[in-house]
């Protein structure tokens, strides 16, 4: 990969959270420089110092964390990514992009970007197939969000059905193929 890519790395507050550290594993073996933004629900899932690890940078989580020199976080962030990957994406997190809330440090990274966002949901069935949610979509797609549909499996719950997270390797060749259309 030219000129040292960076992704951002946005992480919500699903079950499928697991799979987000082979992704993150696969884009710095691909020489991707990858800084993980969580929601602070994604938190009670896996603790920040895992994906820190994989990442080998910091992990934000806060909008207002203690200020480390003059950079405001979710600006400079959004400033130095070439593409902003949001994997695992909760139907709240969707909403909240579609309705241009920015109430947590992610939501402010991805409002505040001029980078390309590929959006990754995984959510219940029910929840992915609700018409607000398609809606959602619908109107993110309409000003150039892109999307990695999910798959059908197992869910959470137990059911069978459409809202599993893409393969990782899915994830990884879209961000691949948007990486190298840029240099």
């Amino acid at each position: 990969m030219k000129n040292n890519k960076t992704v951002i790395v946005g992480i919500t507050a699903s079950v499928a959270i697991y799979k987000t550290c082979d992704i993150i594993r696969a884009l710095k073996e691909a020489g991707i420089d990858v800084t993980v933004v969580m929601t602070e629900e994604a938190t009670k899932l896996v603790r920040p110092l895992l994906f820190q690890s994989l990442s080998g940078n910091k992990v934000y989580s806060a909008l207002f964390d203690e200020v480390s020199g003059w950079e405001i976080e979710h600006i400079s962030l959004a400033e130095k990514a070439d593409l902003v990957l949001i994997a695992p994406a909760t139907a709240n997190i969707i909403a909240k992009f579609a309705s241009g809330i920015c109430d947590d440090l992610l939501t402010c990274v991805v409002l505040a970007t001029k980078a390309r966002v590929l959006v990754c949901p995984a959510m219940n069935e029910n929840m992915y197939l609700h018409r607000i949610t398609q809606e959602n979509i619908k109107r993110l797609g309409q000003i150039g969000y892109k999307f990695i549909e999910p798959k059908k499996g197992r869910l959470a719950c137990g059911k069978f059905g459409v809202g599993c997270l893409a393969e990782v390797e899915t994830i990884v060749k879209e961000v691949r193929k948007y990486l190298l259309s840029q240099d």
